[in-house]
């Protein structure tokens, strides 16, 4: 399999949203869960946990955002 992008969900103090999210993108999101399960060995994250370090991830690699944040 291909190394994942996402491979651990840390803890953190939570900040609750409450978010819609379109049926084929939560269907992706489970089965990204169920891809991370698989390659560490252990059971599958909630696919909620997942969302949150997927933002991250997307905002660290965007080099329009990173410029952004440092012109600000």
């Amino acid at each position: 399999m291909t190394k994942l992008k996402l491979s651990t969900v840390e803890t953190d103090k939570p900040v609750k949203l409450t978010i819609e999210l379109p049926g084929a993108v939560h269907r992706n999101l489970v089965a990204y869960a169920e891809a991370i399960g698989r390659e560490s060995g252990q059971p599958a994250p909630d696919a909620a946990k997942i969302v949150a370090p997927m933002i991250e991830r997307f905002m660290a690699t965007d080099r329009a955002f990173a410029r952004a944040r440092k012109a600000k």
